[in-house]
């Protein structure tokens, strides 16, 4: 069973959003854990967590995803955004507790001149003072399309953050199509060969979800900027070969396309539609 879903907004609640992705045809769903362009988180609701606990159970969902505000940047040049960044992941990962044993994405972040060595050092740093042995939340690395000073263009710097985090068993990636396409990697021609080079480099054990997105610029770009399925230059062959990849099609993918709710339904009818396992 093809485990998909797309970006919901939380403001009405976990409970909501899971019945959103029913109705729509998908099994799991990424939310924004506050406002994804400053800081505020809205409040626990208890009776909506029971409500959607109960929900995901009679409906057999795959993982959610809980995505970090764009704010954000645990490798800043400035002091106070990382402290920013470590007080807003801590109470978020505390929050996600509440929805035990799911996902936590987040953007590695800008070193913004400093250099790369020295981002990955703070990102790492940022990890081991947030993460907990008792945590249940998985947290995962996003790659990144490598536009100004990202952290995250290439595995090879993904891999040095991971190596460098304490409580390695907690920590993951998260592969964006349109993204490592903008950075790259040529998953349209050369998809085996990215999964290997993955493999290789991090270990597809700590890849756990996808964000499944077409990309509006040309390979290489370094642009990131989201297309709707099978509109942009990864295109529908190319999409329709990474959900059905024998070490990729098990994953949770994640639909981050231009889109509202009746467009994510038409995408997802078409995906399990072209999903062959």
């Amino acid at each position: 069973m093809l485990k998909i879903g797309c970006h919901l907004s939380a403001s009405k609640g976990f409970k909501n959003m899971g019945e959103e992705a029913i109705s729509i045809g998908g099994n799991t769903f990424q939310f924004f854990t506050r406002n994804p362009r400053g800081s505020k988180a809205k409040a626990i609701d208890e009776t909506d967590i029971k409500g959607f606990l109960k929900l995901v159970e009679e409906n057999n969902f795959s993982k959610i995803l809980g995505h970090a505000p764009y704010t954000l940047n645990a490798c800043s040049a400035d002091e106070n955004t990382r402290k920013f960044a470590v007080e807003v992941m801590k109470d978020d990962l505390e929050r996600m507790e509440y929805i035990p044993n799911n996902l936590y994405n987040f953007h590695p972040g800008s070193h913004v001149k400093q250099g790369v060595e020295i981002g990955i050092k703070y990102i790492s740093d940022m990890l081991n003072a947030v993460l907990k042995p008792e945590q249940t939340t998985t947290v995962l690395l996003e790659t990144m399309a490598g536009k100004g000073t990202e952290i995250g263009r290439t595995f090879d710097e993904l891999k040095e953050i991971l190596n460098n985090v304490e409580l390695s068993h907690k920590v993951g990636v998260c592969l964006d199509t349109c993204h490592v396409y903008d950075a790259g990697y040529d998953i349209v021609n050369n998809l085996d060969e990215i999964v290997e080079q993955f493999d290789k480099i991090i270990g597809l054990d700590k890849l756990c979800a996808i964000h499944l997105n077409d990309s509006m610029n040309p390979f290489g770009s370094h642009k990131d900027r989201h297309q709707k399925i099978g509109e942009g230059s990864i295109g529908l062959e190319g999409i329709k070969n990474i959900i059905n990849h024998p070490m990729l099609c098990n994953l949770p993918f994640f639909l981050e396309t231009p889109n509202e709710l009746d467009g994510y339904a038409g995408e997802i009818k078409l995906l399990k539609g072209l999903y062959e396992n």
